[in-house]
């Protein structure tokens, strides 16, 4: 049975402004777009919207300071019905932006961040929660100091429960960056990315996952995407489980493709999905997303 409460995802939000373009711009050229848009971004704010899109009742935190960005992030939260109560609003610093140039042509997407002077969510913003709103929480791996120690709070919440009205946990970590990788055991579920795979010497999913399995806690699940030859994951019973990919007819939009994967992952077993019902629901929604720009086509 499905328990009821909320999926919580911690991290960043950001103001992305994407231009569609036909090729890849030449240094120091004067070119036009194809399209240009505004759209909420961030690992943990995409995830939300996947959640949302897909049915199940959902809320964010992360950090934002005053002003029109915010503004134009929290509307697009609240069309979306996504809780943004525990946002950690910041006197100093400024929202986050992003500039993406995606090249349907060649189906990169290019990622330039200003992520420099806002502070990220604290374990003090953290214990303002109430935490019997949520089932799961999911923590885009940034600052993982902290990061450990909201860890240690839900833990210490769940030690006085029965197991079925337990939070489950899951962490990401999509970037290579040693400190990110105290988070590896302290995840219910752990999402790896196929960088950080390839940063520790595997190439393929599947033996990235046996190499790090062993840094996982006992009983967790482990998974690892890896673009178009689907993903990988690995459970408590030592079993390799693969979905394929499953690509578009059209490469449209990869930006957002893998913090959807994990959205449809999560959704599949919050909802009391198994390993590989999940898996091979995150790459159909992933696959489904790069058909087209944005979000609104996920669910039809």
């Amino acid at each position: 049975m499905e328990r009821q409460g909320k999926v919580l995802c911690i991290g960043l939000v950001c103001l992305d402004i994407i231009n569609v373009v036909d090729k890849y711009p030449e240094e120091d050229t004067d070119s036009r777009c194809v399209s240009q848009r505004w759209q909420r971004g961030g690992n943990a704010s995409n995830s939300c919207t996947i959640l949302s899109l897909l049915g199940a009742p959902c809320a964010f935190m992360g950090s934002l300071a005053p002003g029109p960005v915010a503004d134009f992030i929290v509307g697009d939260f609240g069309r979306r019905g996504v809780d943004v109560s525990g946002v950690a609003w910041q006197s100093r610093g400024e929202t986050p932006c992003a500039c993406c140039v995606v090249c349907p042509s060649t189906g990169t997407r290019t990622v330039v961040l200003s992520d420099t002077n806002l502070p990220d969510v604290t374990a003090e913003d953290f214990s303002k929660l109430d935490l019997s709103q949520y089932k799961w929480i999911h923590w885009e791996g940034r600052n993982a100091e902290d990061q450990v120690k909201m860890i240690q709070q839900v833990r210490e919440y769940n030690s006085k429960l029965e197991k079925q009205k337990q939070i489950t946990v899951s962490v990401e970590i999509e970037k290579t960056r040693e400190p990110l990788y105290q988070l590896f055991p302290h995840g219910d579920v752990v999402f790896v990315s196929k960088d950080v795979a390839v940063h520790f010497g595997y190439q393929s999913a599947a033996s990235a996952l046996k190499g790090l399995y062993s840094r996982v806690k006992q009983g967790a699940v482990l998974i690892c995407a890896w673009a178009e030859k689907g993903a990988d994951a690995i459970g408590p019973d030592g079993v390799l489980v693969h979905s394929d990919a499953f690509p578009p007819e059209k490469l449209v939009d990869t930006l957002g493709a893998g913090d959807t994967f994990n959205a449809s992952v999560i959704y599949t077993l919050s909802r009391g999905g198994t390993l590989q019902e999940a898996l091979t629901f995150g790459c159909q929604i992933a696959g489904k997303k790069c058909g087209f720009h944005g979000y609104d086509g996920i669910v039809q």
